[in-house]
């Protein structure tokens, strides 16, 4: 197989202490680009309401992966599907992709919200959202991840008390 080293544009501030499967909505985060980039590389992204941010589960380990057909969050009631149908840390790279509202900019900071990554997370990417790069006609998918992810986006204030750390 063929490998890539890379590095690390900006570091995730703030927002999400722990990482949770829900209630990833309303909270409000900094994507803080390394000083080793010159501010000119975000010139005009304040123009864009969204990003696309590719980061990575730094939190996971390497045994975390899982290369075989599992049911989703363990629910036996949704079909066990393979590791590429899965959009979590047990994946190989342990990379995720996430559209968050870009609120300001601020130097090197990006003001965001709806980052689904916690504080610390190393951002190994960002551009600003098209909407003529995203999906082409009607989109298609089994109940499942509607079903699984119903509460994923409601707003974190609203996480029932009794799953707060």
């Amino acid at each position: 197989m063929t490998s890539y080293e890379v590095e690390s544009i900006a570091t995730v501030v703030g927002g999400h202490a722990r990482v949770q499967d829900d209630y990833q909505g309303g909270v409000e985060s900094v994507i803080r680009l390394n000083e080793a980039y010159p501010l000119e590389t975000l010139r005009g992204i304040d123009e864009f309401s969204h990003l696309t941010v590719t980061w990575r589960f730094h939190l996971a380990q390497p045994e975390d992966v899982q290369l075989h057909a599992r049911s989703p969050r363990g629910n036996v009631q949704w079909p066990a599907t393979g590791t590429f149908v899965h959009r979590n840390h047990r994946r190989p790279n342990q990379l995720a992709v996430s559209y968050p509202r870009l609120l300001g900019v601020d130097g090197r900071d990006l003001l965001v919200t709806d980052l689904d990554a916690v504080d610390g997370t190393p951002v190994i990417d960002l551009a600003p959202y098209f909407q003529e790069m995203g999906p082409r006609g009607s989109i298609r998918q089994p109940a499942w991840p509607s079903e699984m992810l119903a509460d994923y986006w409601r707003d974190a204030a609203e996480r029932p008390e009794t799953d707060l750390p």
